[in-house]
């Protein structure tokens, strides 16, 4: 991977893992948050099927394969930034 693709780079799969596991929490705390508040039945599953989808991904998630736990990262940030985003 080069450089751009990869902001990793010089990190070892393990360290990246924990970047993966962190993501994910902040993540899963952001989902729980609007699962809360809704006010619509609705609506509030909706969130907390995604939040089990991100919990299952998670744990589904092999810690030695750098490119699936790279493209979570980038998947899950961008997420975030849109769930920010929408406050």
């Amino acid at each position: 991977m080069s450089q751009q693709s990869d902001p990793y780079e010089h990190t070892p799969t393990a360290m990246v893992f924990d970047v993966f596991t962190e993501v994910s929490n902040e993540l899963v705390g952001l989902l729980t948050h609007r699962s809360d508040a809704a006010t619509d039945p609705a609506e509030r599953e909706l969130w907390w099927q995604r939040v089990l989808g991100v919990r299952d991904a998670r744990r589904a998630a092999d810690p030695q394969n750098r490119p699936a736990l790279l493209e979570h990262i980038t998947d899950w940030k961008l997420e975030i930034e849109q769930l920010k985003a929408a406050r």
